[in-house]
């Protein structure tokens, strides 16, 4: 299966704070929030949701097309990602911006604050897939996630025009798009990916109901956190997936990113959707148990075993037939 991950790509600066945001939060007040935390820990690691993706395919074995617009500054991420089995090729590099920047910060309970610069993400509008599509053969499947968002809306257009099934994966921008925006970029998705909270923003901006969505996308994938996930689909029973368990948590930044990636592999191998969902929750047990996005080592045999402990020597043995371990 030949998958293009479009979506930003960005320089994480991530940091830990000792202590409860809720504690220094009075409700009441939040029209006048003034609020400083002194952090005690500061990551600079690579990220953003399409890099994330992409490293978290490749490390699967897959080697997925990255799509996006970067800075200058991107030469010793793009190697990163090269030797990790992502295809950069099709990556544009600003003349003018910095790649884009997520700056983070997380707290005792896992709560975080969090701003993003888009820098050279900005020029992602100017981005046509078809001509990508072309040299590379056609594409089986695109992921677009979040960037800019007419950049956004171009790719979802394209993809409808074009024929080409695409998930749909709005995560940030739900938070800033009305609803004609949110309805133009998940339309005729093949799948749609959200968290809990975003699914009801989702229905809420868009005046649709869950059943009116799932009349518009083929799979809705909502995932709960510690809950695990679901799988939505029109007429069938909802598919429902745990967590697979994690030694202990160290940071959520990416989580999401990885469940996706290994959702996406899943469907590359042609496995069944429980698989494909259970395959992102191991991934993302690496993810949440290091700091950073990228920063997990994939060892083949131990992912089976978290996998085979986590749902069983069946699921596991499944997954094996595909799985290749790409590092040393």
């Amino acid at each position: 299966m030949k998958i293009a991950v479009t979506g930003s790509i960005a320089t994480d600066h991530l940091m830990t704070f000792d202590g409860r945001f809720a504690d220094s939060l009075v409700v009441e007040q939040l029209d006048k929030i003034s609020v400083s935390f002194l952090v005690n820990d500061l990551q600079i690691r690579r990220g953003g949701v399409a890099g994330n993706i992409a490293f978290g395919l490749g490390n699967l074995g897959l080697r997925p097309i990255l799509i996006g617009c970067v800075g200058a500054d991107f030469a010793d991420y793009g190697s990163w990602l090269e030797r990790h089995g992502v295809d950069t090729s099709e990556v544009r590099i600003s003349q003018t911006q910095h790649t884009a920047r997520f700056v983070c910060t997380t707290d005792n309970d896992m709560a975080q604050m969090a701003s993003f610069y888009p820098g050279a993400m900005s020029e992602g509008r100017e981005v046509e897939l078809g001509p990508i599509a072309e040299r590379h053969g056609g594409f089986d499947l695109v992921l677009i996630g979040a960037h800019d968002p007419e950049g956004m809306r171009r790719n979802t257009q394209e993809c409808r025009r074009r024929g080409i099934p695409f998930v749909a994966d709005p995560s940030q921008q739900l938070a800033f798009g009305d609803g004609a925006f949110i309805r133009d970029i998940i339309d005729g998705a093949q799948y749609l990916f959200t968290n809990e909270y975003e699914s009801h923003l989702t229905e809420q901006k868009t005046g649709w109901s869950a059943d009116e969505i799932l009349d518009r996308v083929g799979v809705r994938v909502i995932t709960r956190g510690k809950d695990g996930a679901s799988i939505h689909r029109r007429g069938e029973p909802t598919i429902d997936v745990p967590v697979a368990q994690i030694a202990q948590a160290a940071d959520p930044t990416g989580v999401g990113d990885a469940f996706r990636a290994g959702f996406l592999a899943g469907l590359s191998w042609q496995l069944e959707l429980e698989r494909c969902a259970q395959l992102g929750s191991v991934l993302a047990a690496h993810v949440i148990e290091t700091v950073g996005t990228q920063e997990y080592v994939l060892k083949a045999p131990a992912f089976l075993d978290r996998f085979r402990a986590a749902y069983g020597d069946a699921a596991a043995d499944e997954v094996a037939a595909h799985l290749r371990d790409r590092r040393s």
